[in-house]
């Protein structure tokens, strides 16, 4: 599927357009990673942690960066934040919630909960392809990551 040396973004989006606007400005920006898409908090955990659907992937294959939608069907985005943050293997992962959320709340519980960044999804689309453009320059370019643990 994937090589591992790759730098994979980890989609969690539940709105389809929003998906494809998201997919499209990657690729007008050239940013041509690698994404996995998956569309709702559940799905987000099985991939995270190798369960489920996603019990099958490759363990080596872990994302540069997610970008995390807060309001998902099944597990809203702050738990899957929590549960990122609550275990070794994830904890250090880049989470960047990227939200059409304007509530003051939400941008306070992301941070107590170890948000990398939090992003409002700009209304127009030429706003929000310079806000993903310059995303995938900061946590696919800039931004460095260390390696994984492995085993106990």
């Amino acid at each position: 599927m994937y090589d591992p040396s790759q730098r994979i973004i980890l989609l969690v989006e539940d709105n389809a357009d929003d998906e494809l606007m998201t997919l499209r400005a990657f690729r007008k920006s050239n940013i041509h990673n690698p994404v996995v898409v998956v569309r709702d908090g559940a799905e987000a955990i099985d991939y995270l942690f190798i369960q489920g659907k996603h019990a099958n992937r490759n363990p080596d294959i872990r994302p540069q960066v997610i970008l995390l939608d807060l309001h998902l069907p099944r597990i809203d985005g702050l738990e899957v934040l929590r549960r990122i943050r609550s275990h070794e293997q994830t904890r250090t992962l880049p989470v960047v919630v990227l939200t059409s959320s304007k509530e003051e709340r939400d941008l306070v519980d992301s941070y107590q909960l170890g948000v990398n960044s939090f992003v409002h999804k700009p209304v127009d689309v030429t706003s929000f392809f310079e806000a993903v453009r310059q995303l995938g320059m900061y946590w696919l370019v800039l931004n460095e990551m260390p390696l994984p643990k492995r085993g106990p």
